[in-house]
């Protein structure tokens, strides 16, 4: 699936990612989830290759372009069974604001190993109280000397057990008028005062989730990324990117099942006929294909308008492109299992799993409704009711 709308650079990244997630496959994946492991093996291969700093300045060992770049590694690995989850996190989000944001000893540091897969670093925003509001986050850094003491708790941290530290989003008192303001923090993993609990999960995935527990960790003055007056527009330089991958994610996921659903549909004969041939087969995966189509050119769409520093631009199409993401991605995938239909909960066929992972991209990083009050409120103009 290639576009019109994409350079002859792009087209030839595509090809070499599904080249590389081809070789590991579902096969893999589900190898090492099984394992009770992270996907080292692809992660390492990715990076040596130059994949998963596609997005990072070159002076940093990156590859010099953008979320654009990053998003189609990521669908493509996905589109072949293997999608790497924690590219929406440290290249994306950490990688990302570090690169905007951060302080050139903070750059020499994260971005060459964060561009090659030797080091990881997580990011934690979500809390058990304050859900998709990032105004009501709890954690909150205090000035103790020249250091800083960092107290609070996240939930549904992706991967720390594999990370070298965490990008924290914490709130600082504003001295001039009390209120408190997100600040950004990174926050090693072997911090003292830094505990983690795995989240049991229902969901299989090669990335676990945890909990975190903030117990006044003391970071140097020098663990701040960016301004510590410049709060929301630090935090959105993050999260405009995680929506952006989260839909390449999605998008990934749904055009593997679609693959796996039309193969069966071309294959699978009763009464001497393909059963793909039957319009009540047809029309809903050729459906399927329309929908995860548009999304990936919403999600080209606030890729780009990233990439082109418009911010409040890439905002509005990131939230549109992961909720059309979403909604395709669990169609798609529920399509390719009915199409399969006993064989769609077997594991011999590895779609079944995909029925729990699709959904969270309508969950994560943001629910589909929150995404619909912004589009109620910022884009239409309509009142809030909150």
């Amino acid at each position: 699936m290639t576009t019109h709308i994409e350079s002859e650079e792009h087209t030839a990244l595509r090809s070499a990612v599904s080249a590389l997630g081809r070789r590991y496959g579902r096969d893999y994946l589900v190898q090492t989830v099984a394992a009770g492991k992270p996907p080292t093996e692809l992660w390492s291969e990715a990076g040596k290759l130059g994949y998963l700093g596609v997005s990072l300045p070159e002076e940093y060992g990156g590859g010099g372009g953008g979320i654009t770049e990053l998003s189609i590694v990521l669908e493509e690995l996905g589109a072949a069974g293997s999608p790497l989850l924690m590219l929406v996190v440290s290249p994306a989000i950490c990688g990302t604001v570090i690169a905007r944001f951060g302080t050139d000893a903070q750059k020499r540091q994260w971005l060459p190993g964060i561009a090659d897969g030797t080091r990881l670093m997580a990011f934690g925003i979500t809390e058990p109280d304050a859900g998709s509001n990032s105004h009501r986050i709890t954690t909150t850094a205090r000035r103790d000397g020249t250091d800083w003491l960092l107290t609070g708790r996240k939930v549904f941290i992706s991967g720390v057990d594999i990370a070298d530290a965490v990008l924290i989003v914490g709130r600082t008192e504003d001295a001039r008028t009390g209120r408190l303001k997100p600040c950004l923090f990174i926050v090693p993993t072997d911090a003292e005062g830094f505990h983690r609990h795995p989240i049991d999960m229902e969901l299989s995935a090669a990335e676990k989730q945890f909990e975190l527990v903030l117990d006044d960790v003391r970071l140097p003055s020098d663990a701040l990324v960016g301004d510590e007056d410049a709060g929301l527009l630090q935090l959105f330089a993050g999260l405009n990117p995680e929506r952006i991958m989260t839909a390449a994610f999605a998008i990934g996921m749904g055009r593997y099942a679609l693959a796996k659903a039309v193969e069966y549909a071309r294959d699978r004969s009763v009464w001497k006929t393909p059963i793909g041939a039957h319009q009540a087969i047809a029309h809903p995966l050729a459906q399927a294909h329309i929908d995860l189509e548009l999304a990936r050119l919403m999600t080209q769409k606030a890729a780009h308008l990233y990439d082109a520093g418009d911010d409040a631009g890439a905002g509005e199409a990131a939230n549109m492109a992961k909720y059309a993401a979403g909604e395709a991605c669990v169609k798609a995938v529920d399509q390719a299992v009915h199409t399969l239909g006993g064989n769609g909960l077997t594991r011999e066929f590895g779609l079944a799993s995909l029925i729990t992972a699709a959904r969270v991209a309508r969950i994560a990083p943001v629910s589909r409704e929150m995404i619909l009050n912004y589009v109620s409120h910022q884009t239409l103009g309509l009142p809030k009711s909150y």
